[in-house]
């Protein structure tokens, strides 16, 4: 179906997500991938984790995409001594009344990022994956929901490990997306010195943009992603790859030598719905096997197990979603 033909309220949408991510690429100059992995895991309702060295504009990004939202947003860094209450809030004793009350935490804002997640020590996570999964929180006996809107990024660094706690596989689960970010190039670098003077010499950390999306506007997003065409074998193709990773004996002698465990449920969830945010950013009604193959790399390498000897040979998961794409094949 062409653009043209929808009714106004999803050209609407499909026009303010284009007008955002216009503004995400002139604020997060080099790091194209970084911003299409905000916009689908926010059309699909997912959470983010992004990892890369120091200085890649993890931080600005999210903030930028709070400015394009009529949102809240809250930054969390993420230290060792840190405690659940941190994060969720805690009842607070006022003498005055003689009675407790319940001060929220930070979680409570639609757009939160965690910064160096994995720095945190195992409670302070557990607090988060409730959150993540549930979109509630725990306190006492008491159980909070959180707001409808609500966008958890989360941030690495793969160059230091010092004083630093592993993500668990059932918090690694959680996110749909794990997203890779390197240096940009030459020319890039020289693009972002300019734009970094331009805003100190104005007083602005970014620019603002023209116009704000609604949180209306985003689930309205959402729903018209959901509504996709989604061809029989298409669903069938996400499902193989799934099952691949769990049966790659199936496949390959290779593959099954390199995996130790495979992906979850989840995966194929995130598959669906990445694909379905894919189509829908390009202005299409279906999905296509092209949408799976361009989401599968960041909805699967962090829900699979390598072997002890293939990371000793130097595999990664990214190899192993690379030949899964090789073998399985597509409608």
């Amino acid at each position: 179906m062409d653009i043209a033909l929808r009714d106004s309220n999803q050209v609407s949408a499909l026009s303010s997500f284009k007008n955002l991510c216009d503004y995400l690429n002139a604020q997060i100059l080099g790091q194209k991938k970084l911003v299409e992995s905000l916009l689908v895991a926010l059309l699909a309702d997912g959470h983010l984790l992004v990892e890369g060295p120091p200085g890649l504009a993890k931080t600005r990004s999210i903030k930028a995409l709070a400015q394009g939202l009529e949102c809240e947003f809250q930054r969390i860094q993420f230290t060792p001594d840190m405690l659940p209450s941190d994060l969720t809030g805690s009842d607070i004793y006022r003498p005055e009344e003689g009675s407790f009350h319940f001060q929220r935490g930070p979680l409570f804002h639609n757009l939160v990022l965690a910064d160096e997640i994995n720095r945190a020590p195992a409670k302070v996570q557990s607090a988060l994956l409730e959150a993540m999964g549930e979109h509630q929180i725990s306190v006492g006996m008491t159980t909070y929901a959180l707001p409808r809107l609500f966008l958890v990024m989360a941030t690495q660094n793969p160059i230091e490990h010092e004083g630093t706690y592993p993500l668990p596989e059932a918090q690694l689960d959680r996110f749909m997306l794990h997203t890779l970010v390197d240096y940009p190039d030459r020319a890039t670098t020289r693009l972002i010195m300019d734009l970094t003077r331009y805003e100190a010499l104005h007083g602005c950390e970014l620019v603002p943009p023209t116009r704000h999306i609604t949180q209306e506007t985003v689930f309205t997003a959402r729903r018209e992603a959901l509504s996709l065409t989604l061809a029989e074998s298409v669903a069938d193709y996400m499902a193989a790859l799934v099952d691949a990773t769990r049966h790659p004996n199936t496949y390959s002698d290779k593959l099954a030598q390199w995996l130790r465990w495979g992906a979850s449920p989840r995966a194929a969830i995130a598959l669906e719905r990445g694909a379905r945010a894919l189509a829908w950013l390009d202005g299409r009604d279906y999905v296509s096997p092209e949408d799976v193959q361009a989401i599968a790399p960041d909805a699967l390498r962090h829900r699979l197990l390598l072997d002890y000897t293939a990371q000793a040979r130097g595999i990664t998961a990214q190899n192993c979603v690379d030949e899964l794409l090789r073998l399985v094949p597509a409608p």
